[in-house]
């Protein structure tokens, strides 16, 4: 007896040293890895659609969901990048050429300000605004210095995205055609009861479905609707402003907000009464519209987390493992509340006073 439980701790001990040395042999391909089993996971009900309408073989079915994938959700993203990182190295060229006056635009600005707020800013010692261009000024030559060498480094760094790019892509063709059993596997290897094993993989799957498809068409549609408005009133970069404000709506309550209120009250401040107004109204009413109603729609429903929740494990996700926190955070935060609801349904209820 002594000898089986001596057997049975070893082998707990010899799977999880393999288990760390095979994590730590994928860290180098961690994006890779992750962004694979993610697409995996969003396009496995089209695979098993396609599967049981079309009867084929699951290799040729898998390769066309791959396809789809490839058409509709990763090419879109590397072009979209690309002409990202084209926009910010000729805004570093413009304000390091000084064709892009930005103590101009500020001198404007506080000269369109009333009598009463100048003689505040003067008070409060921010009359004078060449320390505050300054700062602007180095804050967006620093950014607009990484965007333009990664404009010169991305030749550089070519032979590493495209070794990255085909991992995911060779890992996704193979977790969309066997995924069900990879799953079935580690939900048997889990030391969990089976309803409770299957409640968690239901929650893992729903959060990275609605998280992905809820959140990116968000993002997709306040940033095109942003990138329009701001195109329609003439401002500049209005591709790079598109982005910013696609990215920024993955923050729900606050989103595209951050970007197009700032501009619509310079607007306003400035004397451009009607391009201001234009932007604030389609900003609340059109822009603010798509988060208010289509997130907790695509979100919120399948997630079955308050705002709240969302919002900071959102943030949290993004402070430490950077852009795939989105969606890491979220899950994190959705399988901690369904792991706490498990172990409260094991305990006695008890009637306090």
């Amino acid at each position: 007896m002594n000898e089986e439980k001596l057997q049975n701790k070893s082998l707990v001990v010899l799977l999880g040293l393999v288990t760390i040395a095979f994590i730590w042999i994928l860290l180098p391909f961690y994006g890779a890895v992750f962004w694979a089993v993610i697409l995996g996971i969003v396009f496995a009900p089209l695979q098993h659609r396609l599967q049981l309408k079309f009867g084929w073989q699951r290799n040729l079915t898998s390769l066309c969901t791959l396809s789809i994938c490839l058409v509709i959700a990763i090419l879109p993203v590397i072009i979209v990048s690309t002409l990202l990182v084209q926009e910010g190295a000729t805004i570093y060229k413009n304000i390091e050429s000084g064709e892009l006056d930005i103590g101009k635009y500020l001198a404007q600005f506080k000269h369109s300000l009333p009598p009463y707020f100048q003689n505040l800013l003067d008070r409060f010692g921010m009359g004078e605004l060449n320390g505050l261009r300054d700062k602007i000024v180095k804050s967006a030559m620093q950014g607009g210095e990484v965007l333009a060498s990664h404009a010169f480094s991305f030749g550089q760094g070519t032979f590493e995205f495209i070794i990255s790019f085909f991992i995911m892509l060779y890992l996704l063709f193979f977790f969309l055609r066997d995924g069900s059993e990879l799953a079935r596997k580690i939900r048997t290897a889990v030391p969990l009861e089976g309803s409770q094993k299957r409640r968690l993989q239901l929650k893992f799957n729903r959060v990275v479905r609605a998280t992905i498809k809820g959140n990116l068409l968000v993002a997709i549609t306040q940033g095109a609707l942003g990138g329009a408005i701001f195109w329609f009133l003439d401002i500049p970069s209005a591709l790079l402003w598109a982005v910013l404000m696609g990215f920024l709506s993955l923050l729900p309550a606050v989103g595209a907000g951050i970007v197009w209120a700032p501009v619509a009250l310079f607007f306003l401040l400035s004397g451009a009464i009607w391009q201001g107004t234009v932007l604030a109204l389609f900003g609340i009413f059109v822009i603010g519209l798509v988060d208010n109603v289509l997130r907790p729609i695509m979100v919120g429903k399948d997630t079955k987390m308050p705002d709240y929740m969302i919002l900071i494990s959102t943030l949290g996700g993004l402070a430490i493992f950077g852009l795939n926190g989105f969606v890491i955070g979220p899950l994190i935060a959705a399988l901690f509340m369904s792991g706490w609801a498990i172990f409260l349904e094991t305990k006695p209820r008890v009637q306090l006073p």
